[in-house]
């Protein structure tokens, strides 16, 4: 693991996906040591807990996974139940994709910001985007800004959230990782197709190339690179 006394510390939301791997190396250039840490929330597929764990040795970095799929059975989604197809809306909110976790986002940021406070480190680094946030509510600053306010008081203890592609569009994340030297290890390592395929090659990455993510993965990569 990275160390740097002195310098200011932070912890990854880290769930191996395209989003997550790039943020893990932008905090790599500006914290130590850095941390990611996972959340298994009932996930229909292990694929990303396992590409996260190679990219965190990759990255030098400790990574810490902790099992919350009880959460994933409450609060059920496509991402979380087989049952529900990938390409319907949300059930309760017609206007919200399928694969809407509901409270996921403070969910996740809670329990890391838990571990952070262990370790005595003050910021979390999240690859929340409202640009390409697929209506998720939860991807949005609005709501960042008021968890990080909400925790900060829950720690009686200052917090800062750091999203550095909150504004970004697809094919700026792209480029960023190309910028920041990680752009291999996001091709060839990241994972965040729906349907869990690493049998399936693109230009673009692994993924069934069908489902909403592999979509936007494709579209941001052909608008970056293509």
């Amino acid at each position: 693991m990275n160390s740097n006394p002195g310098q200011e510390g932070a912890v990854v939301l880290f769930s191996g996906g395209q989003d997550s791997t790039t943020c893990l190396y932008w905090a790599l250039e500006r914290f130590s040591p850095v941390w990611a840490f996972g959340v298994d929330y009932g996930q229909r597929h292990w694929v990303e807990t396992e590409q996260a764990r190679k990219i965190a040795e990759l990255a030098g970095v400790h990574y810490t996974l902790v099992h919350c799929a009880a959460y994933g059975e409450m609060a059920s989604s496509a991402l979380t139940n087989p049952k529900i197809s990938l390409s319907q809306a949300d059930s309760l909110r017609p206007e919200l994709p399928a694969s809407f976790v509901p409270g996921r986002n403070l969910t996740l940021l809670s329990l890391a910001a838990g571990f952070a406070y262990t370790k005595g480190i003050q910021v979390l680094v999240g690859g929340m985007c409202q640009t390409d946030f697929s209506g998720y509510p939860d991807c949005r600053r609005a709501f960042i800004d008021q968890a990080e306010k909400a925790l900060s008081l829950a720690l009686d203890s200052p917090l800062r959230i750091e999203t550095p592609l909150m504004y970004l569009t697809k094919a700026e994340t792209w480029q960023l990782a190309a910028e920041i030297g990680c752009l291999d290890v996001v091709l060839n390592e990241s994972h965040t197709c729906y349907a869990g395929d690493r049998v399936h090659w693109h230009d673009w990455g692994y993924g069934c190339g069908e489902c909403p993510a592999c979509k936007l993965r494709e579209a941001g990569y052909q608008a970056a690179f293509g």
